[in-house]
C-alpha cells in the first residue's frame, strides 16, 4: 500500500505563476515537501544512480495532510430540475449494456439517499428496473427477463405517484432466436414516491455519503420525459419526431449529438433542463440508429446520439490542494518534482513521491534571452501510459515481453485502485477502450523511480524515466536548456519554439495533436535543428478537449500497435470532429518529421549499431569526430543495448527526406523484437529480429532546405546508453557531436 501520493493542478508552470498540489496520506496527518530539479530518475545500481538537487523555496517542512479520496464513474446532472414525480410521468430511453450483469445501474433518478425518498429507474442484473421510496419504506418493480450484452433495447418506465403505479418494458431492438429478453412488468407498488425537488440524474445517483455511484455501463441515446403514463409503442413515433420540434406533453428530451464538443447535454425539449456531464463519458458514439452509410459524426450527428457511460471513468479526482508555490522569477527552466514523505512505516519506498512537473519559460514579452536548447517533454505520452496497468490484467503479456514481468508496488496499487483512471493503454471493465486521459489525477508511473515493468533486463525505464536519462546527461555536459511541454507546444503553436536553434525530444514522443504537428514542421522548415533521440515518435493524432484542462483524446483506428481498437463508425474524435488514428494514415507519417518512423518493437534485450557507408561521409565527418568504432552502443540501461523496445528506420516511400545518410544500423536482435502490423498486409513468416532484416533501428541524419538538419537514434533505448563508462562512450560522444555542431549557428549546406 502506497502511504502518500498526489497530483499537481497542471504540468507546466511559468516563474511567477502558481502551481497547486493535492496530495493524499493513507497514514498519518502531516507530510514533509521540498522541491527538487530532477537530475535522474533511475535507481538502476548499473547506472549513475539517483540524482534530485534541492531547490529551498517557501514549502519546504511540515504540511497537514489527509486522506482524500477518488469518485470514479461518469454520469449527467440536470441541476435545478423539477420535481418529475409531482405528477404521472414516461421515460424514454435506448440502450446499449455492457455489464448488464451489474446491479444497481442507474438510467434516470430524483433520490434523497439520506431519507430514501423519489424513484430509480435501473437495470438490475440485466433487468429493467423502478424502485420508490417515500422516506419510510421503498417498493422495487423489474421486468423479469435479462438483457444481453452490447445489444439494443428501447426501455419506457411509467409511473403514476399518486398511485404508485409502475409499468416496465424492454422491447429488444434485434430479435435472435432462442432468446427471451423481451421483458415487462405492471404493478400498483404499496410506496408513493415523494415529490423531491432535487437534481435529476442520468447514469448515476447520489450516495449517501455525497459520492455519485450507481454508473451504468453501457450507452444511452435519446433519453427523454413526458408527462402522462404513456405506452411503449409510443416511444418508437417519438423516436421518429424531428428532435427540433417536441412533442406535445415533452418535460425533458436529451439530445447528445448536439454540442459534442462540450460538456453539455442539450435537452432540446420545451423547458431546457439541459444537463452536464461528469467525468468524461465517451461521446461520438454510435447510435441504436446508425447504419453504416456514414463514418463521421459531424455529418450525420442524428446516428451518434449515443454517450457511452462507465462506473470507472475519470477526469478529475478534484483533491483539496494540500500545498501551493508561486514559482520564483529566478528559478530556470527545467524538470521539477515536488519531493513528499510521511508516516513511519518499514518500506521507505511506500511513504515517499515524487510529484513530477515542469517549469517552462515565462510567458509573452517576458522570455528575454533563453538558451538555444529546449527539451520538448512528451507529456502526452506521459498522460497516454497514465497509471498503466494492462501489462498486469491482459492475458499473455509475459509471452509478449519473452520473460517473466516483475512488479513493483506501484503496479500492484494501480491493480488495486483502478478508480484512479486508466491509461490510453487500457480498457474499461466493461472492455471497451479508455479514449480520454487526463492530468488532474496521480500518474503514479509518470515520476522519478518508477521501476517500469517494460524496461528489459537489468532497466527500470520506460517514459519519464527513461526522459531522464537526458536530464542528466545535459546535466553533466552543462548544457542550459529551456523545457516546454506537448500541451505548451499545442496551447503556444510555432511562436513559443520559433527562437530556438535546437530541440531535443524525449525517448517516446509518440502523442501528437494537429497544432503540435503544424508547429513543430514549420519550425523544421524554417531552419529548426530537430534531435530525435527517441522512436515511435508522431505516431498517433491526440485532439486536446476544447472546454476541460489537461484531457485530450485518442480513437485507434485501422491500424497501429493496438491493446483495442475503435468500433467501426466511431474513429473521429468527439472533442474536435478530427479523423484519429495513426498520422500515417492521414499521409503524414513519422518520417515527415522525425527522417524516420516506426518499423519494429519488443521488450526483450535491445541490441547495438553496426557503423554503416554513409558515416564515412563528408556531411557526417562532425557526428564521428572521436568516433571510430564499427560496433556503436552495444551497452546501456535499457535491455543492455542502444538500440531495443521500439525502432524506428528510413523509408523515402512514407517521408523520410531522400537525403537521409544511413549512419548506422541495429543488428542481432532477438525474435521478440518484431515488425510491426501496419508494415505488412500478409502476414510474413519472419516477423522477429533473427529472420527479419528490416528489424533495425537506423541512426540517420539529414540537412533541411532552410539550413536546418535532423538527427534521428531510431531507439528508444539509445538514451539509456549515454551514462555508460562515466559518460565515456561512442553513444554519449556521437550525441554530443551532434548537439554542438547544431548549435553552431552555421547553416547547413543546402546543395
Amino acid at each position: 500500500m502506497l502511504k502518500i501520493l498526489g497530483y499537481p493542478d497542471r504540468l507546466s508552470v511559468a516563474p511567477g505563476e502558481e502551481i497547486a498540489f493535492k496530495v493524499s496520506l493513507e497514514e498519518g496527518a502531516r507530510f514533509d515537501a521540498r522541491i527538487v530539479r530532477v537530475i535522474h530518475g533511475d535507481a538502476n545500481p548499473a547506472g549513475p544512480g539517483l540524482k534530485f538537487r534541492h531547490i529551498p523555496t517557501a514549502i519546504d517542512g511540515s504540511h497537514a495532510g489527509k486522506r482524500q479520496t477518488i469518485d470514479a464513474g461518469a454520469y449527467m446532472i440536470v441541476e435545478p430540475a423539477p420535481a418529475i414525480a409531482a405528477k404521472p410521468f414516461t421515460f424514454f430511453a435506448m440502450i446499449w449494456p455492457t455489464l448488464p450483469e451489474r446491479d444497481g445501474q442507474t438510467l434516470l433518478a430524483q433520490w434523497d439517499p439520506k431519507t430514501g425518498r423519489g424513484f430509480r429507474i435501473t437495470v438490475d442484473a440485466g433487468r429493467l428496473a423502478v424502485t420508490l421510496g417515500d422516506g419510510k419504506a421503498t417498493a422495487r418493480l423489474d421486468s423479469g427477463k435479462a438483457m444481453l450484452v452490447r445489444q439494443w433495447y428501447s426501455v419506457a418506465v411509467a409511473i403514476d405517484p399518486a398511485t404508485g403505479g409502475v409499468t416496465l418494458d424492454q422491447i429488444p431492438i434485434g430479435n435472435y432466436a432462442q432468446t427471451d429478453d423481451r421483458g415487462h412488468a405492471a404493478a400498483t407498488l404499496a410506496v408513493r414516491p415523494a415529490e423531491l425537488g432535487a437534481p435529476l440524474f442520468i447514469a448515476g445517483c447520489p450516495q449517501a455519503d455525497g459520492t455519485v455511484g450507481g454508473h451504468f455501463d453501457g450507452k444511452i441515446d435519446g433519453p427523454m420525459l413526458c408527462e402522462g403514463i404513456r405506452p411503449a409503442e409510443l416511444h418508437k413515433t417519438l423516436r421518429e419526431i424531428d428532435p427540433v420540434t417536441p412533442a406535445p406533453k415533452i418535460i425533458a428530451r436529451w439530445d447528445f449529438s448536439k454540442q459534442m464538443e462540450t460538456t453539455t447535454a442539450v435537452d432540446v425539449g420545451p423547458n431546457a433542463l439541459h444537463g452536464t456531464l461528469m467525468q468524461l463519458p465517451t461521446r461520438a458514439m454510435k447510435g441504436w440508429n446508425w447504419t453504416g452509410e456514414e463514418h463521421n459524426w459531424a455529418r450525420l450527428p442524428d446516428q451518434y446520439g449515443a454517450i457511452h457511460f462507465h462506473h470507472d471513468d475519470l477526469y478529475d479526482v478534484g483533491w483539496e490542494t494540500s500545498v501551493a508555490l508561486t514559482i520564483p522569477e529566478d528559478l530556470k527552466s527545467g524538470p521539477y518534482a515536488l519531493h513528499v514523505s510521511c508516516g513511519t512505516s518499514d518500506e521507505a519506498a511506500t511513504r515517499e513521491a515524487y510529484i513530477a512537473f515542469f517549469v517552462r519559460p515565462p510567458r509573452n514579452g517576458r522570455r528575454g534571452k533563453r538558451p538555444d536548447v529546449a527539451f520538448l517533454a512528451p507529456t502526452c505520452s506521459y498522460l497516454a501510459y497514465a497509471n498503466h496497468a494492462e501489462h498486469i490484467t491482459a492475458r499473455g503479456a509475459e509471452l509478449q515481453m519473452g520473460r517473466l514481468l516483475q512488479f513493483g508496488h506501484i503496479d500492484l496499487y494501480m491493480y488495486e485502485h483502478p478508480e484512479l483512471g486508466g491509461s490510453l493503454y487500457d480498457r474499461h471493465l466493461d472492455g471497451s477502450g479508455v479514449a480520454y486521459t487526463s492530468r488532474l489525477r496521480p500518474n503514479l508511473n509518470g515520476a522519478p523511480c518508477y521501476h517500469s515493468w517494460l524496461g528489459g533486463h537489468g532497466s527500470a525505464l520506460y517514459q519519464y524515466n527513461a526522459d531522464t536519462h537526458i536530464f542528466d546527461w545535459l546535466d553533466h555536459e552543462g548544457i542550459d536548456y529551456d523545457v516546454i511541454t506537448d500541451e505548451d507546444l499545442h496551447a503556444d503553436g510555432l511562436d513559443l519554439i520559433r527562437d530556438y536553434r535546437v530541440i531535443l525530444t524525449g525517448t517516446h514522443p509518440e502523442y501528437h495533436s494537429t497544432f503540435m504537428w503544424d508547429a513543430m514542421k514549420s519550425w523544421i522548415d524554417r531552419g529548426g535543428r530537430l534531435m530525435y533521440l527517441g522512436a515511435n515518435g508522431w505516431y498517433w493524432r491526440i485532439a486536446f478537449h476544447q472546454h476541460l484542462p489537461g484531457v485530450f483524446e485518442l480513437r485507434r483506428a485501422e491500424d497501429g500497435i493496438r491493446t483495442w481498437e475503435a468500433e467501426p463508425g466511431e474513429y473521429y474524435h468527439s472533442v474536435n470532429g478530427e479523423y484519429g488514428g495513426l498520422w500515417r494514415r492521414i499521409g503524414r507519417a513519422p518520417n515527415v518529421i522525425g527522417g524516420v518512423g516506426f518499423i519494429a518493437q519488443g521488450f526483450d534485450l535491445s541490441s547495438y549499431y553496426r557503423r554503416a557507408p554513409d558515416a564515412d561521409s563528408p556531411r557526417a565527418a562532425f557526428i564521428f569526430d572521436g568516433v571510430p568504432d564499427e560496433i556503436i552502443g552495444d551497452f546501456g540501461l535499457i535491455g543492455g543495448g542502444a538500440a531495443g523496445i521500439e525502432l524506428d528506420c528510413i523509408s523515402t516511400h512514407l517521408g523520410s527526406p531522400p537525403n537521409m545518410l544511413r549512419l548506422a544500423s541495429s543488428e542481432n536482435h532477438t525474435p521478440m523484437i518484431m515488425l510491426v502490423n501496419e508494415e505488412f498486409g500478409v502476414v510474413p513468416p519472419n516477423l522477429g529480429g533473427d529472420l527479419n532484416p528490416r528489424v533495425k533501428a537506423d541512426l540517420a541524419f539529414g540537412e533541411t532546405p532552410s539550413g536546418g538538419a535532423i538527427f534521428a537514434t531510431g531507439s528508444i533505448a539509445w538514451c539509456g546508453s549515454l551514462s555508460h563508462n562515466n559518460y565515456d562512450n561512442n553513444v554519449a560522444r556521437i550525441t554530443a557531436n551532434v548537439l554542438k555542431r547544431f548549435l553552431d549557428p552555421e547553416p547547413f549546406p543546402t546543395r
